[in-house]
């Protein structure tokens, strides 16, 4: 076949995939009409889930599995964005990994407001000034984020998703190499980096940053300098990838809450997460524990913090499988909250779900 009468079939193509996604775009604008009438959420993330998980079914190839799910996010995000005017707040500045998790959740087609801290973005969803909002709860190396567990404990929002986001360093800059001076970037990112400036970039001056973000606004109008940021942040910027993966531990992760209004139904892969205090006595937590074990639910995660209220005495956070709407789960956390001073329920969601369609195991 010529390349002419490839490129027209390609062509027919393209005609077909336009008019199908707007007939798919009409259909999503009416089911956003009756989820308005109804009072739902526009946002439901365990029919999202099954959507990704149905279209990756369907692929037979050679389309990557990749490919198809950033494909369909941004043919969710649309849809979203026409149902209803979404903003998504997150913990700014633009370019942050929070942000990039927030793109990766909502796509590009929904409005984001960068909040100054993680409590920002609990009050503009607290306040319904944002619809959503995505904020760090644990990092795969560093542990858990402090600011966002001590928020949950008097949060008037539910955990309504979580999305797995991969932490990886870009070098970027407007010069070549070989021609900067000067890196810019937060002290984390700077000391996550440690070994490969070493290596790659000996002499070069490293200035700290207030974020990678920061980092990447400076590089944008200083030259022969550069920053160690994200590919959204180059995008953003406007800079070139001098380097990428330049962390010196791989597989580094930050799994991200989504907040909303309410949690959605149960979807069979489900996860909850619950806040609880016991009394200062021996035995207390274990009793409490026990509750999991006696109804058979598996925990995947437990934090403890100093409560605000009282010295020495704590707050347990708890992620488990199942969803509060299963029986073993109601059985559990009915039986849990009897050896409870207080209790609460953030949220029962889906799973997280990497790019592949893959469940992210604990």
């Amino acid at each position: 076949m010529t390349l002419d009468k490839l490129r027209k079939t390609i062509d027919d193509i393209d005609t077909k995939l336009v008019d199908l996604l707007n007939q798919r775009i009409k259909t999503a604008i009416e089911i956003g009409k009756l989820k308005e009438s109804n009072g739902a959420e526009p946002y439901v993330p365990q029919r999202e889930k099954e959507v990704l998980a149905r279209v990756q079914k369907l692929n037979p190839g050679p389309l990557p599995a990749k490919s198809l799910s950033y494909i369909y996010r941004e043919i969710m995000s649309a849809s979203l964005a026409l149902e209803k005017e979404l903003k998504v707040a997150y913990l700014g500045p633009a370019a942050t990994f929070s942000h990039g998790a927030a793109r990766e959740r909502f796509g590009s087609s929904v409005e984001y407001v960068a909040c100054e801290s993680v409590a920002a973005v609990f009050e503009e969803v607290e306040k319904q000034l944002a619809d959503y909002g995505v904020v760090p709860i644990e990092n795969s190396i560093q542990g858990p984020e402090a600011p966002t567990l001590d928020r949950l404990v008097d949060a008037k929002v539910k955990i309504c998703a979580e999305t797995i986001y991969p932490i990886s360093h870009c070098l970027l800059s407007r010069s070549s190499r070989d021609r900067i001076r000067k890196v810019y970037s937060h002290p984390q990112a700077l000391g996550q980096c440690n070994r490969w400036l070493r290596m790659e970039m000996p002499g070069v001056e490293q200035v700290s940053t207030s974020s990678t973000a920061k980092a990447a606004e400076l590089a944008a109008i200083e030259t022969d300098s550069s920053a160690i940021a994200s590919r959204l942040a180059a995008e953003i910027y406007v800079l070139d990838i001098v380097a990428s993966n330049i962390e010196d531990i791989g597989g580094n992760e930050t799994r991200f809450l989504v907040l909303g209004q309410s949690s959605g139904g149960a979807t069979g892969n489900d996860k909850t997460s619950v806040i609880f205090s016991v009394k200062h006595k021996a035995g207390s937590l274990h009793n409490a524990l026990e509750s999991f074990r006696k109804f058979g639910l598996n925990m995947t995660k437990i934090e403890s913090r100093p409560s605000r209220s009282k010295s020495w005495e704590y707050n347990f956070f708890v992620d488990f499988e199942g969803h509060t709407n299963e029986e073993p789960v109601a059985e559990a956390l009915k039986d849990l909250s009897s050896h409870c001073t207080f209790l609460t329920v953030l949220g029962s969601y889906p799973r997280a779900c990497r790019p592949s369609g893959k469940d992210v195991q604990a």
